[in-house]
């Protein structure tokens, strides 16, 4: 019997892909196997040894220590293209958003309830909150996967240019560049759809903004840290950027001029929220049953069919010809990641014992 614990209110749609007869979730058990987890923040938790894996409900991880969870042997999934639906919607409102005033309009209006004059007045003031149309315009969009790849062609059918910037991507249906810059110089507008990391983190920043043109509207969301916060101030202050839409608003920023601030709605909604606990149940179920990794941000992707007296081993490194060896069995598929390697190996259960004082071992299971 495994136990799941849930943080975050977890879709019981999504739990109910999970085998009654195996599974048992709760909010805080004393020894859980394995953690599904939306948009609470794990980095100041400690997570108890009993944890085999951690699935994030949603695409962004920079809520799970990643890093602790790797030298703890612990399997971190995230589950890509779940939330891609709402969050290309909402994608597109927001581009409609940094062009039309459409919010400051609303309330506008909503200051002049009650007010007998409120229709002269709508009319005589709606001037200042005209603003272009999209149809035409060029989007720059930086990362392509799941969400930008749906982001584009919905904007593309709106009748916006297309540009794109993945460094990553192998084929594209869209006109890409190998370069960002000329993301930055080419585009009307410009949309991000890339993880935060140390390379992507302050991408929107002076420097980049002094290639766009004047007037460039950037629609963030994806994660906060992308844009700098300063230099987006201050170019929306000076006129070199018109509007700026983010789901992730700093502090600063609600309030100013040009800023339409959310409140983190990207993937509110039931369907997404009920895809994302869906595929976030099912890879933790198969790496809990059958050790078979499905997009793991710090393990290798890998999957045997069968179970036969299997063994899973993390390591530091790649040592899958000698953990063979050592398991006296030639069944067996390996796969590396950066310094993590992962191997997969059935008839190989009565020798388990031997990995136990191996250094490059991080960690071992049989399975059942």
């Amino acid at each position: 019997m495994f136990t799941i614990q849930t943080l975050n209110k977890i879709s019981a749609t999504g739990l109910s892909v999970l085998n009654p007869k195996l599974y048992t979730c709760a909010d805080a058990p004393e020894a859980p196997d394995a953690v599904i987890v939306r948009s609470a923040s794990m980095h100041d938790m400690s997570i108890p040894q009993s944890v085999l894996s951690i699935a994030r409900a949603g695409a962004g991880y920079n809520n799970i220590p990643v890093e602790a969870c790797t030298e703890q042997g612990i399997c971190v999934f995230n589950t890509p293209g779940a939330n891609a639906g709402a969050v290309k919607e909402l994608t597109i409102c927001a581009l409609l958003l940094a062009s039309r005033k459409i919010a400051a309009g609303a309330k506008w209006c909503l200051s002049l309830a009650g007010d007998a004059d409120a229709a002269k007045k709508i009319e005589k003031g709606k001037s200042a909150f005209a603003g272009p149309e999209i149809a035409g315009k060029t989007l720059g969009v930086i990362g392509l996967g799941a969400i930008g790849r749906m982001v584009a062609e919905a904007a593309q059918a709106l009748g916006m240019q297309i540009i794109g910037f993945d460094p990553f991507l192998k084929n594209s249906d869209f006109e890409t560049v190998s370069d960002i810059n000329e993301i930055f110089k080419r585009s009307d507008y410009i949309t991000m759809h890339a993880p935060l990391t140390e390379d992507t983190k302050n991408t929107i920043n002076a420097d980049t903004l002094a290639l766009c043109k004047d007037g460039v509207r950037i629609v963030n969301f994806a994660r906060g840290g992308l844009v700098n916060t300063a230099d987006l101030l201050a170019a929306l202050a000076s006129g070199k950027c018109a509007a700026y839409v983010t789901d992730f608003p700093a502090p600063e920023m609600i309030g100013v001029d040009g800023v339409t601030a959310l409140p983190h709605l990207g993937a509110s909604t039931p369907e997404s929220e009920e895809n994302c606990a869906v595929m976030a149940s099912r890879q933790t179920a198969d790496y809990l049953e059958n050790g078979n990794v499905t997009n793991s941000v710090n393990l290798p992707r890998l999957r045997k069919d069968g179970k036969s007296a299997r063994v899973t081993v993390i390591t530091a490194g790649d040592h899958a010809e000698e953990l063979a060896r050592l398991l006296n069995t030639t069944d067996y598929v390996s796969a590396v990641r950066g310094s993590v390697g992962y191997v997969i190996a059935d008839e190989a259960a009565a020798n388990a014992g031997r990995l136990a004082d191996l250094d490059y071992v991080i960690r071992y299971r049989v399975l059942d």
